[in-house]
């Protein structure tokens, strides 16, 4: 299916920047990010969507390639570290 919309200036200026610092085509960034809308409004087609196996990894693929994960920042070394993650364990058994 092929759709033509017209985009105001600086929203087509952010797509190219998003879809190059992505390194991925414009219309691939479209598709993920109309996937995206399309499943978010509809969340009983989304898990039914989920439930299988098959379909997660290009939804995993996809989220992976996704503009707002980029911009995340990464978790610090203390967040991800073996003693953040145990350390409520620990001193509950102390």
């Amino acid at each position: 299916m092929s759709i033509t919309i017209e985009l105001k200036p600086e929203i087509e200026a952010r797509l190219l920047a998003q879809a190059k610092a992505q390194s991925v085509s414009v219309e691939h960034l479209l598709e993920i990010l109309i996937e995206g809308c399309v499943f978010s409004l509809q969340p009983e087609q989304q898990s039914d969507r989920l439930a299988a196996p098959k379909n997660r990894l290009p939804l995993l693929k996809a989220l992976g390639k996704s503009p707002s994960l980029a911009q995340a920042p990464s978790l610090s070394e203390d967040a991800t570290g073996r003693e953040s993650i145990y350390r409520e364990r620990e001193d509950a058994q102390l």
